[in-house]
């Protein structure tokens, strides 16, 4: 086996060059992980639990739980809901 040096040769070793399905879908799972660890901080460092950030934001605690979790695929309106109204914090997003 060949001795990986760096983290993408980590992942193109496991999952696949970058723009093959398996490496597609490796990248759309861990964008949602790391939404949903954000989620679940400002969560955390606002006092709030899953059933009170969902009553405020108009869902339900299993789907924060599933969100939380990177279990769900999230609309960006439900997101934004999530965070304005549920955190009352701003959403903001970059494209780099």
């Amino acid at each position: 086996m060949k001795n990986i040096t760096t983290f993408q040769e980590h992942l193109q070793n496991r999952y696949g060059a970058i723009g093959t399905e398996r490496r597609e879908i490796f990248e759309a799972n861990s964008k949602a992980f790391a939404i949903g660890e954000l989620l679940k901080e400002a969560r955390t460092q606002a006092n709030m639990t899953q059933t009170e950030l969902a009553l405020k934001a108009g869902t339900t605690k299993n789907y924060i739980s599933r969100i939380e979790n990177g279990h769900s695929d999230i609309q960006l309106g439900t997101l934004i809901k999530i965070i304005e109204l549920g955190l009352g914090r701003q959403f903001s997003f970059s494209i780099s």
